[in-house]
């Protein structure tokens, strides 16, 4: 376990996993009124949340099962990345995919946040890969049995 410091700026709880097993924290719209996402429509909604991560980490934004299943309500830069430099406020952009408008309420439950620990890459150029079985088999290389 990680302890990130957080500022709420909210008027709601703090992120929390939902039970002990849970990978992802429900993220919160902290709204002053109602916000109507119409069809292919997108925006930003605050969280009311600022936080430092520790160096290593970062936190991913990914759509809640829910919403996407019954209202095609999704996260467009999914999974969106916050950086462990990042210290202004966490926003979720959503983008509605369905044919109806659809209205997102202060308080309510709209993506969910999970703390994943990263590695950083040093690129080391070379004049030649090692081979492998698959070697430049790209997207369907693999079938569909």
């Amino acid at each position: 376990m990680i302890q990130v410091k957080v500022i709420n700026k909210g008027h709601h709880q703090l992120p929390a996993y939902a039970t002990p097993q849970s990978a992802g924290m429900d993220l919160r719209a902290n709204i002053d009124a109602p916000v109507t996402l119409r069809p292919m429509e997108r925006k930003l909604i605050p969280t009311g949340i600022y936080m430092a991560l520790p160096e290593g980490y970062e936190a991913q934004v990914r759509p809640r099962s829910g919403l996407a299943l019954k209202h095609g309500i999704t996260v467009l830069n999914s999974p969106g990345t916050i950086d462990a430099d990042y210290r202004g406020e966490v926003m979720v952009l959503l983008v509605n995919i369905s044919a109806d408008d659809f209205v997102v309420n202060d308080g309510e439950r709209i993506a969910q946040m999970i703390i994943a620990r990263h590695e950083t890459a040093v690129f080391a150029e070379v004049a030649e890969l090692d081979d492998t079985e698959r070697g430049a088999g790209g997207y369907g290389h693999t079938g569909v049995e």
